[in-house]
This record gives C-alpha cells, sequence and structure tokens, in this order.
C-alpha cells in the first residue's frame, strides 16, 4: 500500500469553480501543504464535514481507520517515535476527544511530537451541554505542549501550521487543535496567511560556550565520570555524536529505558538500562561516580529512586533542550539548555587531557561482567527472559520492537540489546496497558520496510486487541509476542514481595483463547508453552509474510530482577545475583 501524498487537485479546482471551498477543504489542503502522509482517525458528527472533504479530495494521504481512538493515538506515538515526524489524528467531539487524553498524556510525558485533531461542537452551542460536547480544551491543557481552538476560518491554515512547528521543535510534543463544526462546514471566501510569529516560544538549541567549556573542566578533572543518555539524544539525531564523545573520553554509558539504542547496547562501554529493574553497573557507577553528564534524560523517579541517595558525591551536568527540566528534581552544577546534537558537537572539540580514570573503568567494567542480568531457565514453561533473547536472535537485534506495560517490558529491555536508536518504543513517563500493539501498527506504517515486534502481557493486549483488525486490514506484517504468565505481572510481583502474596485481582487464569480470537480476526495465531519449539515458531512467525500472534506460555512466577524496593536508593537493589533472590 503507497500513499497518495497529492490532493487531487481537479477536484478542488471543480469545487473552487463552483466557489464551494469549506473549511474542511482548507483543513486537507493544510495537512498535505504539511507534507503529511498518514493520518490516524474515526469519523463521527462533529468531524463529518471533515470526512467529506477528505471524499472530495481523493487520496491525499493514507488514512487508518482504527478501531478505538487509544488506537489511534498509540499508532501515532509509535509513527512518530520510529520516524521522527509528527503522528497525525483526526476524532470527532465529546467521547471521540476524550478516548485520547490518555495517548495525549502519554506523549506528552515521553516527548512525542503528536498534533490531534478534534471535532467540536458548532461555536453557537459552545458551553450548552450540546450533545458530544466536551471542554477539549480544559481537558487537555494540562497535558499537552499546547493547544487551540479555531474560532475562526480565516486563522485555520495558520495555526495548523503552528501546531506541526510546536510539535515537532524544541522538546517535541502533542499539541491539539480543537475545530468546531460550523468552521468546518464555513464557505471560504479568501486568500489565507501561513505566516506566524511566536516570540514566547523559541526554544535554545545552541549551548552557551562557558557552560560547554565548564563540563569540559570537570570531564578533566574528574576521577569517576559516568554519561547517562536519554530520550533526547534519540530526538536531536545524536546518537553518532554520543558515540563519539563516550569512546574519545572513554566513558561508561548507562541510558533511561527510553534512551536505549541511543548508545548502542552491544559496545564495550554500554553498562544497559539504569534505575528500578536497571544494570547492577549501571546503577552503582551512577552511585559511586563523582561527575554525571546527564545528556537528554529527565531524571524521573523510576531512574534516581530515593533522590537523597542518587549520584550523592558526583557533580552533575545537565544538558537538555528544556531548561524546565534542569534542576527540578536533581541538583544540577553545570546546566546547559541545548539541543543535544549541538552540544556534544561542541565537547567533541575538547581533548582528552584526563589519564586517571582507568582504574576506575575497569572497576565499572567488571561489576558489568561479574553481575549481569540473570534468569533461571524455565522448568515446566518458557523462561520469559530467554524468549525474549530467542527473539532478539530469530531478528538480529534489527527489529522495531515495541511493548507494552510491566514485566514483558522490564525485559525486553533488559534483554534484548538495542544498537540503534528510536528502534525501542515503549510507555515510559505514563506506563500506558494498551500501547503495544497500536503502537506496533504506526511503527510498521512509518517504517514499512523493516521488522516489527510488539512484546506484550496478556493483560495489556486485552485493551486494545480490537485493533487486531486493522493490521489485517492493511496486511500489516506485524509480529505479536504475548508473554501470557496469566497475571498482571507487575502488580503480582509487587503483591508478593510487599503485601504477603495477596494476589488481589491480579491473577487472570479466565484469559480467551488468544489463537482462536486471532483467527476470528484472520491472523494467523501460534500457541507454544515448550521452550525447544520456540525458535521453530518463531521463525515460522518471522518468514510469514503478514501479521502473526504468538500465544507463549511462560513461567508464571518469574520476576523482574534485579529491582530496587520503593523508597530505596539504586545501590540497595535487591535480586542482583540468584543468591540475592
Amino acid at each position: 500500500m503507497k500513499a497518495e501524498t497529492k490532493l487531487n487537485e481537479a477536484k478542488l479546482n471543480e469545487r473552487a469553480e463552483e466557489k464551494v471551498i469549506t473549511g474542511a477543504d482548507v483543513f486537507i489542503q493544510s495537512l498535505v501543504n504539511e507534507g503529511v502522509d498518514t493520518v490516524f482517525g474515526y469519523p463521527g458528527g462533529a468531524v463529518l464535514p471533515i470526512y467529506d472533504a477528505l471524499h472530495r479530495a481523493g487520496t491525499p494521504f493514507n488514512h487508518i481507520l482504527c478501531k478505538h481512538e487509544q488506537g489511534l493515538i498509540h499508532a501515532a506515538e509509535g509513527y512518530a517515535r520510529v520516524t521522527g515526524k509528527p503522528g497525525v489524528v483526526i476524532a470527532t467531539s465529546g467521547p471521540g476527544a476524550t478516548n485520547l487524553i490518555t495517548g495525549i498524556t502519554d506523549a506528552m510525558m515521553d516527548s512525542l511530537p503528536v498534533v490531534c485533531f478534534t471535532g467540536q461542537v458548532s461555536t453557537a452551542v459552545i458551553g450548552t451541554d450540546a450533545f458530544q460536547e466536551a471542554d477539549v480544551i480544559g481537558l487537555t491543557t494540562p497535558v499537552t505542549k499546547h493547544n487551540y481552538q479555531i474560532t475562526d476560518l480565516k486563522d485555520l491554515p495558520r495555526i495548523v501550521k503552528e501546531a506541526f512547528h510546536i510539535a515537532s521543535t524544541g522538546r517535541p510534543g502533542p499539541v491539539v487543535v480543537d475545530i468546531p463544526k460550523n468552521i468546518a462546514e464555513e464557505i471560504a471566501k479568501a486568500e489565507f496567511d501561513t505566516d506566524f510569529y511566536l516570540p514566547g516560544y523559541q526554544p535554545t538549541t545552541k549551548p552557551n560556550p562557558l557552560q560547554i567549556k565548564r563540563v569540559a573542566e570537570a570531564l578533566k578533572q574528574a576521577k569517576k565520570p559516568v554519561l547517562l543518555s536519554g530520550a533526547g539524544v534519540q530526538f536531536a539525531n545524536a546518537s553518532e555524536e554520543l558515540r563519539a564523545f563516550a569512546e574519545k573520553f572513554k566513558l561508561p554509558v548507562a541510558t533511561t529505558l527510553l534512551g536505549l539504542g541511543t548508545f548502542p547496547g552491544t559496545h564495550e562501554q554500554s553498562l544497559g538500562m539504569a534505575g528500578m529493574h536497571g544494570s547492577y553497573a549501571a546503577n552503582m557507577a551512577i552511585h559511586d561516580a563523582d561527575l554525571l553528564i546527564n545528556i537528554g534524560a529527565r531524571f524521573d523517579d523510576r531512574l534516581t529512586g530515593a533522590i537523597r541517595h542518587f549520584a550523592p558525591n558526583a557533580k552533575v551536568a545537565h544538558i537538555d533542550i528544556d531548561p524546565a527540566e534542569i534542576g527540578k528534581n536533581i541538583k544540577t552544577q553545570i546546566p546547559v539548555v541545548s539541543d543535544a546534537k549541538e552540544a556534544l558537537l561542541q565537547l567533541l572539540q575538547y581533548d582528552n587531557e584526563n589519564q586517571s580514570t582507568t582504574a576506575w573503568y575497569e572497576g565499572v567494567m567488571k561489576d558489568k561482567k561479574d553481575a549481569p542480568f540473570w534468569y533461571e531457565q524455565g522448568k515446566e514453561l518458557i523462561s520469559p527472559q530467554w524468549l525474549i533473547e530467542e527473539v532478539y536472535k530469530q531478528t538480529d537485534g534489527k527489529a522495531i520492537v515495541t511493548t507494552d506495560v510491566g514485566q514483558h517490558q522490564m525485559w525486553a529491555a533488559q534483554f534484548y540489546q538495542f544498537d540503534k536508536a528510536n528502534n525501542f518504543v515503549t510507555s515510559g513517563g505514563l506506563g500506558t496497558m494498551g500501547f503495544g500493539v497500536p503502537a506496533a501498527l504506526g511503527a510498521q506504517l512509518g517504517r514499512p520496510d523493516e521488522t516489527v515486534v510488539t512484546i506484550v502481557g496478556d493483560g495489556g493486549f486485552q485493551m486494545t486487541m480490537q485493533e487486531l483488525a486493522v493490521l489485517k486490514q492493511y496486511h500489516l506484517p506485524v509480529k505479536i509476542v504475548i508473554v501470557n504468565n496469566e497475571a498482571l505481572g507487575m502488580v503480582r510481583q509487587w503483591q508478593e514481595k510487599f503485601y504477603e502474596e495477596r494476589y488481589s485481582e491480579s491473577l487472570l487464569s479466565e484469559n480467551p483463547d488468544f489463537v482462536k480470537l486471532a483467527d476470528g480476526f484472520g491472523i494467523k495465531g501460534i500457541r507454544v508453552s515448550d521452550e525447544k519449539d520456540v525458535p521453530s515458531v518463531l521463525k515460522d512467525a518471522f518468514d510469514h509474510d503478514g501479521p502473526v500472534l504468538i500465544d507463549a506460555r511462560v513461567e508464571k512466577l518469574d520476576l523482574v530482577l534485579p529491582m530496587v524496593p520503593s523508597g530505596k536508593g539504586n545501590h540497595e537493589m535487591i535480586g542482583v545475583t540468584p543468591c540475592e533472590e
């Protein structure tokens, strides 16, 4: 399926001659002008003028009809994450718009460029509790980078252009544009000006050279330096510069969950993920460091653990394009407001004059060797960690991997080694169940020639499993691996460890037959419960040219380890070795 990105000019010209160009026609043309090739949408009363204009326009772009608005927004997030381009959503007013709120919040937390266009009741009845009316501006103000409600048709093209600009520049994020029905139906009678100037929105992209010099001087003096890489490195397309910087200064590199892939996971200097379920080497290196250079990470609580114990002896340098994040959670001695690539390019101009870090580096690498992620082989069913490793082997480590949220998400982060940026698509900040499948379909549309695997739990999968219909309809060859332990795994793990094994509403013994479910959607389904069968099942799935669902029955009581208990410091991890479980 190839997108037709050129508007059907004959039809538009015909309507122009009839002088019946509407606001909806102008809106469709505005999307074309932004180079949009894919839109995730769901029609409804308030957006019928827009869908009528879309019909008149022919095929100006791919329109993907998901089966729920939650599917729309997560698909747009997946598309945005793997392409770097804004994901575009159209939903109707009222419940259509409110069904987007979770995904909009998710995009805000994870800094994903998404532009959502919501229908609204006509301006004459806004505020009267009209049918399918919701205060979209009020609802989305706390969870968007910016939002608009169109009140005059002449502003529509300019606002669309502004929305894409704001969503994709600086620190990316979601923008909502609310379009009343009467604006979409109004007859356009004039030329439109799309020029804009936003004096209050001028992101700082280049660093202050004096602050860069301070980082370089701190690096020169440090005895125990560590580099922390976050998602900001991905958004700046700065992975090559990061690697060059780490290699030049021989720095051990830890990443956040959303930073996985910004530094190659198989690289000698990689310590893997830090934080609650991070590696021992990464967490101890940060705890013992005397200099921590954070590039593009926001120091969230799942990374830091108890703040009083986080990098207690380190001078902190924080490079971030969003000044609001610097010093917000962790005291920062060297703040650098900048795009990550620009900052790294300037840091690379300095020479490595520090020869006193060799013993530190060797000690960190010894921790990496002595305390890797570990697991026990499955006894009756499949070891979930081993399953992830098999997926890694079958895909040669080159797949785009999306996940839901929970144990399977952490196992994917631990055991699938990402060497490339923008190949791991997961809900980090909000932790949204149901994210994995729609994010995978968006990722597959964004990069159609690449292998996309979604690793999901049996709980989260059931929240958006209706999107299997979309995979079938558009013949998207996404491979779905359900890590089926018949539980809300992470909830069950916490209940085991901290609630004396009181498994309150976390066991899912009445799951549906996922293979029959796949068959009902016209998708190939395979169940596997024996480890010896896993390699051949995975091979069959990846050789199949359409979507495949694999119901993998895994050990029910396996834990994600190591783990930092709530309220503890990262140096107080449990389960670092088998004897500590």
